[in-house]
């Protein structure tokens, strides 16, 4: 492999850096994952979390980790699932859990059907209260009253599981809000149920709406908005809106907004997604230089390293901590569906990198540096050039990319002849038009002088 500039004597000097890349024994202790593909931990990863998404989280878990490889991690999570279910008053989830623990965790664990039948008297007699006390405030016509009665609805049928109920509730107290902090309650309020029930097109609403009142948001509830926002675009499959919404979210956020995502996840997401959309400027400028974000990343070290190695050019350390990393993101409740995508996009990335600065790559060493086979390699590569992400031609025979660069040369001449042809229109156009005023050939009031 040889450089543009160098001469062919420090083909060797090239070689050696590029072993360097990810094979040498000091970038691999340095390197070693921190959190590998092992058995994550169910309990450290729920106590990031708090309410119904911790309930979520860990039932995704159970139905994602595979029951006939890994049953022990299931068990755990529908354990934690069904406790945490019995601190609340959601029969719905209750009834969900048990069937899917299927008796395997002991008579402790199975359907407690006192638990439910008392749990829905006393729903019945909340909402029969709630609906006396609105019904009173609706007579009084005390415009705040009644804003809270929809407001405890809302809590109400949230608690229970009726997200549908729930969210039609915290939007009708938008008609009784007088300040515009009632406006941020309601839009939060709005937002969390629309994450729940994965109604993603109105978080995006409700976070313009909330937006559009600046003078009641608190650094807190700016960075949640954010995160919200961010949430909506990465579903969306809109990475780098999702990465920059993610990245401007602030360290205050803390653990704040739990019920929803965890500290942890703004690292990882936005870091994600940053590398898989972002050039290397921005990824310098926006993710590594950007003190805020810092905070986030120095919670999930494998994250920070592995962007650090990309943008250093240490693929294959980069890869091996996103391989490392894959089996916990795919339980991912929010990130499930976009790994694969985003996975691909990082390695053509990379990929494309890697040969922007060479004439020609020799394949075998190009497969050893991404720890992969020559002839998987060639068929990326024949997809990237399809795709014109990479100028280039492979020599299938001696296993060499060559790259195409333009004739820099040859572009500057023609530059130059089409500014000059431009030119030389313009002032003709210009002397046309100073001979036709000068002898007065011109449109007046629809007839022409001749």
């Amino acid at each position: 492999m040889q450089g543009e500039d160098e001469p062919s004597g420090s083909a060797t000097m090239v070689e050696d850096e590029i072993h360097a890349n990810g094979t040498t024994s000091d970038d691999h202790n340095r390197n070693r994952p921190i959190i590998t593909g092992e058995q994550l931990d169910i309990e450290a990863y729920a106590s990031l979390y708090s309410g119904r998404t911790k309930i979520t989280r860990l039932i995704f878990i159970a139905d994602h980790c595979g029951a006939e490889t890994n049953q022990t991690m299931q068990l755990e999570a529908l354990r934690m699932a069904y406790d945490e279910i019995k601190k609340g008053e959601n029969a719905l989830l209750f009834r969900e859990v048990v069937p899917k623990i299927d008796g395997r965790l002991g008579p402790n664990y199975g359907m407690d059907a006192a638990w439910c039948e008392m749990v829905e008297r006393r729903a019945e007699q909340r909402k029969d209260k709630l609906e006396n006390e609105l019904n009173a405030y609706r007579t009084n016509l005390i415009k705040e009253s009644i804003r809270m009665g929809y407001n405890d609805f809302g809590d109400f049928y949230y608690a229970h599981g009726a997200l549908g109920d729930a969210f039609k509730s915290y939007v009708r107290t938008r008609d009784y809000c007088t300040t515009s902090k009632h406006i941020i309650h309601m839009c939060m309020s709005a937002i969390l149920v629309s994450i729940e029930m994965g109604q993603f097109t109105h978080v995006t609403s409700y976070v313009s709406k909330a937006e559009q009142t600046p003078e009641a948001l608190d650094a807190i509830t700016s960075a949640k908005l954010r995160c919200a926002a961010g949430l909506a675009h990465l579903e969306a499959k809109k990475y780098k809106l999702a990465a920059r919404k993610f990245l401007e979210t602030g360290p205050e956020l803390g653990s704040h907004y739990n019920e929803v995502i965890a500290p942890q996840d703004v690292a990882t997401y936005g870091g994600l997604c940053a590398l898989a959309t972002f050039d290397r400027s921005e990824l310098k400028s926006k993710v590594i230089d950007n003190v805020n974000f810092r905070n986030f990343l120095e919670l999930v070290p494998v994250v920070r390293e592995l962007i650090n190695d990309f943008y250093s050019s240490h693929y294959a350390s980069c890869l091996d901590y996103l391989g490392n990393l894959k089996p916990n993101l795919l339980l991912d409740i929010h990130l499930h569906d976009h790994v694969e995508t985003l996975y691909d996009q990082i390695r053509h990335k990379a990929l494309i990198q890697y040969t922007l600065p060479f004439v020609s790559v020799d394949l075998h060493m190009m497969a050893n540096a991404f720890k992969t086979s020559v002839a998987g390699l060639e068929k990326e590569l024949e997809t990237l050039i399809t795709n014109n992400q990479i100028q280039a031609r492979i020599d299938s025979h001696n296993k060499i990319l060559y790259a195409r660069h333009a004739d820099q040369r040859n572009a500057t001449f023609q530059r130059v002849l089409q500014s000059g042809s431009e030119f030389d229109r313009e002032v003709r156009s210009m002397l046309l038009r100073a001979n036709l005023i000068k002898h007065d050939y011109n449109q007046r009031g629809g007839s022409r002088k001749i």
